[in-house]
Order: structure tokens, then C-alpha cells, then sequence
């Protein structure tokens, strides 16, 4: 009986895992089927992101559907920023570690900074669309 109250948190943590496993996989699919209407896309724990045409669309992604979506157009942006802990660090020095986010300046004075996880996929995808944004 002792060896059976042993295992007993073991089986707690194993039924927790099995649960966030699900989770994440229940947003990846929502996600995939979100992506489908994008030219490109990305997803992340923190934040999904799609590109159609010169239009960029982001949000939170949940068990359903990305929710919080915002849109805005690559047109509007002035300046594209890679964000280590707030601060703007250049494109190929990505050593740092900490919270992580592409900042778009807008023109009429805005801001929209999208979390990542990834330095080295928020450098790819932050030099990929200043890329579009120039042509």
C-alpha cells in the first residue's frame, strides 16, 4: 500500500502532461485551420501571425480560434525593430535572452510589438518582411 501512495504523485504529473499536451494540441490544430486563408504564417505559444498580400494579421491563439486579432498593413509600417528585453538589438546579434518581440513603427505614431519565443525565427521573419515592406 505505501508503494501505492508513491506512485500516486507520478500519476498526478503524468495526468497533468497528458492534459497540456492536448491543450497545445487542440491550438495548433485551431491554428492550422486559421492559417489556411494566409500566405504565410507562424505559430507560437505566445502569438500566431499571418501574411496576405501586404496585410499582417496577429493575435493570441486559443483551443478554438487565434483571439485579439489585430491587422495592420506593411504600408503603415516605418521601421521594423527586433526586441530583446525592450531593448532594440541589431539582426545578427541574437545572444541575448529574455522576452523577445518584432516592434512595428506605424506612421501615425503607433507601435505593435509581437511576442516570440525564437530570436533566430523573429530575426528570419522581421528582416523577411522589412524586405516586403521596402519593395
Amino acid at each position: 500500500m505505501e508503494r501505492g501512495l508513491l506512485w500516486l504523485p507520478l500519476l498526478a504529473a503524468f495526468i497533468g502532461l497528458a492534459w497540456a499536451g492536448w491543450n497545445e494540441y487542440q491550438k495548433l490544430a485551431a491554428y492550422e485551420r486559421w492559417a489556411e486563408q494566409f500566405d504565410k504564417a507562424k505559430y507560437d505559444i505566445y502569438a500566431v501571425l499571418g501574411l496576405k498580400g501586404d496585410r499582417i494579421t496577429w493575435g493570441k491563439p486559443t483551443r478554438q480560434t487565434p483571439i485579439n486579432l489585430q491587422t495592420f498593413s506593411l504600408q503603415d509600417v516605418e521601421q521594423i525593430n527586433l526586441l530583446i528585453n525592450q531593448q532594440p538589438v541589431p539582426w545578427d546579434k541574437l545572444d541575448g535572452k529574455g522576452s523577445i518581440a518584432l516592434q512595428f513603427q506605424l506612421k501615425p505614431n503607433q507601435s505593435i510589438e509581437i511576442p516570440f519565443t525564437d530570436a533566430q525565427l523573429a530575426a528570419q521573419w522581421g528582416q523577411y518582411l522589412l524586405k516586403l515592406s521596402r519593395s
